[in-house]
This record gives C-alpha cells, structure tokens and sequence, in this order.
C-alpha cells in the first residue's frame, strides 16, 4: 500500500514537470509564432500587390495590343488619304488648265458666234421673205444675248446653233401661215404657201388672187389662176387637213 501511494506521488511529480516544462516552451515559441503569423500576413500582403501588379501589367498589354491595332489601322488609313490628297491635287492642276484653255476658248469663239450671227442676218435678207418678222427677231435676240453677262458662252453658242437649225428645218418643211400681201396698190389677208426653199406663194383668203416670189427678180408676181387649184390643195395639206400628195407648181430656176 505504501508502495502505490509512494508510485501515485512519483507520476504525479512527473506529470507536474511535464506540464510546467509544455508550458514554458510554448512561452519559448510564441515569439517564432508571432514571427510566423507576421511573415504569413506579409507574404500574403506581397501576394496581393503580385497579383494587383500582374492584373494592371495585363491590362496594359491588352490596351497595347489594341492600340497598336488602332496605329496600323491609322496608317494604313493616312496612306490611303495621301493618294487621295495626290490625286486632288492632280485634278486641281487638270481642273485649272481647263479654266486656262476655257478661257482660251471663249476668247476665240465669242468672235467667231457674232460672225457667225452676222452671217445668219445676212443669209435671212437674201432668202425668200416669209415669216419675215419671226426671223428678224430672232436675229435681234441673239444680237442682244450677246451683250449679255449673264448668259454663259455655252449658252450663246447653243442658241446660235439652235437659230441655224432653225433656218436648215425651213428647207424642207412645207407650211401655211396667214399674213398681209400688198395687191393691186391695197394690203390684203393671205394664206402664204411656203415649200421648202424652192417655192413661196400667197392666196388670198376668197382664193380669187395668188402670186409666187420670183427669186431672180426678188420680186412678187401674180400667178395665174390656173393654179388656184393647186394652191388650194397645198395649203390643206400645209394645215394637214389633207394627205400629202403631188402638186402641180411652177418653180422658178436660179442659177
């Protein structure tokens, strides 16, 4: 008995050792704990910063990245702008030359339209006298457009051809128009008969006088009622209230 109670204090000594001993090493190692934790909480800090610092470094390269896109883009985009910019200004030069020889032009083709009027009122004198009034106004109006700046030589130049269209298309037209013929001393309402450029003739509207222009004499003559007829029938067809048919005229023959 004493035995045990003696083995009791015995493990119980040691066990108070052992824990007095536990205990003053975990006093020892809670410095290299501390040191630990704190070493843990930096690296931790550290990795944070790594990984802020990688995300940022990423982004970065990706906006490189774009905007080397944007720059290749940009070039590619001027040089197509510098051809364009080359090419207007190749125009620009072409653009004024063509002014220059424009210039050249209207110069050269103002005196040419004005003979070219002059010719045409010369040529109406000489010719068989119908519409005598819408000829000679249009003479004077291209006489007029000429004086005019606000009327562009193309313009000009378009008219005066149109006046000699005009006079082409009479050659080979047949017409009727009403009018005043000097008869017998008295002026008198007449249907004048216009073929073409190779006959000019009027008939009085109760069809008891006619006459043709002779273009030797430059002189009116009185036809013979032989062709009252004739001239009748042309007119109609002239006024298409007839079929166009033969007609049986006299026609004078120039030289």
């Amino acid at each position: 008995m004493k035995f045990i109670n003696t083995l009791s204090a015995l493990l119980l000594a040691s066990l108070m050792a052992s824990t007095t001993a536990t205990a003053q090493q975990d006093k020892d190692l809670e410095p290299a704990l501390a040191a630990a934790a704190e070493i843990n909480q930096s690296a931790a800090t550290s990795q944070s910063k790594i990984n802020t610092i990688t995300d940022q470094i990423d982004n970065k390269l990706q906006q490189f990245k774009t905007i080397n896109k944007e720059i290749e883009g940009l070039l590619v985009y001027n040089n197509q702008l510098k051809k364009q910019i080359a090419n207007q200004d190749q125009e620009m030069l072409d653009l004024n030359a063509a002014i220059d020889e424009v210039s050249v032009i209207e110069r050269q083709i103002t005196p040419l339209m004005i003979r070219m009027i002059d010719g045409l009122g010369q040529f109406v004198e000489l010719d068989m006298p119908f519409l005598p009034e819408e000829r000679a106004n249009r003479i004077i109006d291209l006489r007029n457009m000429m004086d005019r700046a606000d009327v562009a030589p193309s313009e000009k130049f378009r008219r005066v051809m149109e006046a000699y269209q005009v006079e082409m298309d009479y050659g080979r037209t047949l017409e009727s128009y009403p009018g005043l013929q000097l008869i017998d001393g008295q002026e008198r309402n007449v249907d004048f008969l216009r073929i073409g450029r190779t006959a000019l003739i009027y008939q009085t509207r109760d069809a008891s006088k006619q006459g043709i222009w002779n273009k030797q004499t430059r002189q009116w003559e009185e036809l013979s009622s032989d062709y009252r007829t004739q001239v009748t029938k042309g007119l109609r067809m002239a006024k298409k209230q007839m079929a166009p048919d033969l007609l049986m005229l006299p026609v004078a023959i120039t030289d």
